[in-house]
């Protein structure tokens, strides 16, 4: 499912959350608009363009990969994926037990 992944990579964006929470809460639906047709190339690799929209008009524009594992913004620039918490080793959580 290349095509979903690709749509959750964006929606999971921790800015984009926060963007679509409060499009909600004024009553407006969200869309995630994925372009096959539009394909961009950077650095020998190919990304699909997806825009976010609300109310008829485009929030952003990012390029996400077809496997989901880049996300650039509309200057080309990685996005930050959602950090994620520091999990202690499997050795260290035995050791404290």
């Amino acid at each position: 499912m290349p095509l979903r992944r690709a749509v959750t990579k964006v929606k999971l964006l921790p800015e984009t959350e926060a963007w679509a929470a409060a499009v909600h809460k004024t009553g407006a639906v969200v869309q995630y608009a994925l372009s096959l047709d539009r394909e961009w190339h950077k650095g020998g690799r190919c990304y699909w363009t997806l825009e976010a929209r609300a109310e008829g008009s485009t929030w952003r524009r990012f390029y996400v990969s077809p496997d989901g594992k880049r996300v650039l913004s509309e200057s080309g620039r990685p996005e930050a994926a959602e950090r994620r918490k520091a999990r202690t080793s499997g050795e260290a959580r035995a050791g404290a037990r």
